[in-house]
């Protein structure tokens, strides 16, 4: 029996696999996607989605806590039952998962469970798999394609230092399953994951360090957002330490004592628990990228403007194509990918168009350039500021920490970049990204009616700030 063909060949489901699936049948092109674990890859199975479901149980319980500054009482005490609040986020992924189900089946696409090998001339050997629920999925087989779309995502970065076993000292995926809550977190990274986790467990009872190498939190980020989130981190109670290294960790006894290198000194600190949260690496072993003579550099896949790898026919997006790391890259890249194999008229992806989002609370957002970048790039600038304290919406909802910050060019008005950390940060971003698109200025900003009372007229105030026409500061 001759091996299945398709025009377009998939490997892995998460929002860059699935969405280019999609995308790909909605062209015309016969699709399939391969998957060796479950639909919907890292991002909904154990990572955005129920991390997100995991961070709303932690801003209700911090709800609960200053309800008499909403004018409510609660008779009694509100408790987190941990176990449950983590039944609860895997049920939303597994919701998410059916829905995957449902458009695939939806789209007449084509899912081949198992794990993939690239095998050269267009062939891709499929072989059974386990998922993450040690369930056995595929079977042995081999299929065809015109175009092999490689969408395997990424993994938790594992330090020397710092080996996962997956219960003293574990990753983001332990993180946000483990069922029992520890006492004491220890968290390595304090950037959007090492942040995330740490908002969720210290609202749900554990107390919690970070660990920061570089010399301020979200080091990706603007550095006013970092102090700003730094302060925000403090008056919740969580310690904060930059600068700073795990240097070892002793896991003999029943505590781990976990050695520090600070600018003082080396520092033991006794903690149950240790959570490694220093980025991700792209999964590109074990795929025959070597047999069929991919470039990759540095753990990603080397690929031009279009996703096209070294070797005609061989695409490569999402995280295995390397950084940003973010589900909302990897599904752009994705479409613009299968576009260009349909001959449409694409124009490549701008990565400073790219929002970052963080979710603990106070949440961040963010794109284009900080002013630092700015002035590197050459741009003499204008800056305004507007602080949430200034914001009626803001006060209204009893969430006035953090500011919007706008950065513009001061020949052009072009809209550079802005930064916002506040509550709902990542629901107002998407205005700064279209405008960023449309390469709006300054002034078509401050033209645009925003609605009152909204968080989103931050955006105008800053933007007049910059130009020395605020009104409401």
């Amino acid at each position: 029996m001759s091996a299945a063909s398709y025009d377009v060949l998939i490997i892995g489901t998460g929002p860059g696999g699935y969405e280019t699936a999609i995308r790909a049948t909605q062209l015309g092109l016969k699709t399939a996607v391969v998957e060796k674990n479950k639909l919907g890859g890292v991002c909904l199975n154990i990572g955005c989605i129920p991390t997100k479901a995991l961070l709303k149980s932690a801003e209700i319980m911090e709800y609960s806590k200053h309800l008499d500054a909403y004018g409510l009482t609660l008779d009694g005490t509100i408790t987190p039952a941990f176990d449950k609040v983590v039944q609860r986020s895997r049920g939303v992924a597994d919701k998410m998962n059916k829905g995957i189900q449902y458009l695939m089946s939806k789209n007449k696409i084509d899912v081949l469970m198992g794990k993939a090998t690239l095998a050269g001339n267009g062939k891709v050997d499929i072989e059974p798999s386990t998922d993450m629920d040690g369930k056995k999925v595929g079977e042995k087989k081999t299929v065809s394609a015109k175009h092999i779309i490689v969408a395997t995502g990424a993994r938790p970065r594992e330090l020397p230092s710092l080996p996962f076993d997956g219960k003293k000292i574990i990753s983001s995926t332990e993180a946000l399953t483990q069922t029992d809550r520890p006492a004491r977190l220890l968290i390595c990274g304090a950037g959007a994951i090492g942040v995330e986790f740490a908002y969720f467990y210290h609202n749900m009872g554990t107390e919690v360090t970070i660990i920061e190498l570089q010399d301020r939190m979200v080091p990706v980020e603007d550095k006013d957002v970092s102090r700003e989130l730094a302060r925000a981190f403090k008056k919740q109670g969580i310690k904060v330490m930059t600068g700073s290294k795990v240097s070892s960790v002793d896991t003999k006894g029943k505590s781990l004592q976990v050695k520090i290198e600070t600018k003082k000194g080396v520092e033991t600190i006794e903690t149950d628990q240790v959570l490694s949260a220093v980025g991700v690496v792209g999964n590109i072993e074990s795929l025959g990228l070597e047999k069929v003579g991919v470039k990759t550099d540095r753990g990603a896949v080397v690929i031009d403007e279009f996703c096209r790898t070294n070797v005609p026919g061989i695409y490569a997006i999402g995280d295995v194509a390397g950084p940003p790391w973010l589900a909302h890259k990897a599904s752009h890249e994705g479409v613009i990918c299968v576009e260009k194999i349909a001959g449409e008229n694409v124009h490549p992806m701008n990565k400073l168009n790219i929002p970052g989002c963080t979710y603990c609370q106070p949440q961040i957002a963010s794109v284009g350039y900080n002013e630092e970048a700015a002035k590197e790039a050459g741009h003499e600038i204008k800056v305004g500021k507007f602080p949430f304290t200034a914001s009626g919406k803001a006060s209204a909802m009893g969430h006035n920490e953090g500011f919007v910050k706008v950065i513009y060019d001061a020949k052009y008005g072009e809209f550079l970049g802005c930064h916002i950390i506040g509550y709902d940060a990542t629901e107002m971003i998407a205005e700064a990204v279209t405008a960023r698109t449309l390469e709006t200025t300054a002034h078509e900003i401050m033209e645009s009616i925003h609605p009152h009372p909204t968080l989103s007229e931050a955006v105008l105030e800053a933007t007049r700030a910059a130009y020395g026409k605020s009104i409401n500061m």
